[in-house]
C-alpha cells in the first residue's frame, strides 16, 4: 500500500460539523447519562439531523460518529457503549434493541487499490432485531425484521427475517417463533437506503 496517497474524501464542511459535533457530545449529551434524560439526548442528535423516533433511547455511553447518517424507529435502543461507526448510513427500525458494546460499522477500505481508499456501505436493520451484546455489524450488511444476532457473532452477509445467527463469521443456528400480543405491529421497511439529503459528505 501507499498511504501517502489516501484521502478521506470528506469535505471540509463534514469535518467541521464532526468537530462541533464532538464537542456537544461531551458537553450536552455525554454528561446526561440518568433515563430521564433521554428525550434531551434525542434533542441533541436531532439538531444534528439525526432521525430519532419517538420513544427511541440512546444511551448517553453510546457513541455516534455521524448524527446526519443515523435513523432509528420508534421504541428501539442503542445500549451503552454501542459504537455506531456511520461514515455511510445506518438505519434501525422500530422496536429493535441494539445491545451494549455492539459495533456498526458502514465502511471499509478497498485493499485492493495502493492508495487503500474509503467505500461507505450503508447498515439496514429491520423491526424487532435484536443485536446482541459486542457483536460486529459490518458494511452494507441488511438485517431483516425479527432476526436475532448472537452475542460477540461477527456478521459479514445479510441475516434473514425471523432467524438467529451467531458466530464468527455469524451463521443460521435457527428460527425465532415469537407470539405477537396483538399490539406489536411490524411497519413496512424497504431494504434500501433512502437518500439523506446530506451535504455533509
Amino acid at each position: 500500500m501507499d498511504l501517502s496517497a489516501y484521502n478521506s474524501s470528506f469535505s471540509l464542511k463534514n469535518k467541521c460539523a464532526r468537530v462541533l459535533w464532538g464537542g456537544c457530545y461531551w458537553l450536552l449529551f455525554r454528561p446526561f447519562n440518568l433515563p430521564v434524560f433521554s428525550s434531551w439526548r434525542s434533542m441533541i442528535l436531532r439538531l444534528f439531523r439525526a432521525k430519532v423516533a419517538k420513544g427511541a433511547n440512546i444511551y448517553a455511553s453510546a457513541r455516534i460518529w455521524a448524527p446526519w447518517n443515523f435513523e432509528i424507529g420508534e421504541f428501539s435502543s442503542i445500549g451503552p457503549k454501542a459504537d455506531i461507526y456511520n461514515q455511510g448510513k445506518i438505519v434501525i427500525g422500530s422496536n429493535t434493541v441494539i445491545s451494549q458494546k455492539a459495533y456498526l460499522c458502514a465502511s471499509t477500505h478497498n485493499h485492493n487499490l495502493p492508495s487503500f481508499p474509503l467505500i461507505t456501505k450503508p447498515i439496514i436493520i429491520g423491526d424487532q432485531v435484536w443485536v446482541a451484546a459486542a457483536a460486529f455489524i459490518g458494511p452494507g450488511v441488511q438485517i431483516e425484521h425479527g432476526a436475532v444476532v448472537g452475542a460477540r457473532s461477527a456478521v459479514f452477509k445479510n441475516v434473514a427475517a425471523w432467524t438467529v445467527v451467531g458466530g464468527n463469521p455469524a451463521k443460521y443456528i435457527m428460527e425465532r417463533n415469537i407470539r405477537l400480543n396483538g399490539s406489536a405491529k411490524i411497519s413496512e421497511v424497504n431494504f434500501k437506503v433512502r437518500d439523506s439529503g446530506s451535504t455533509l459528505n
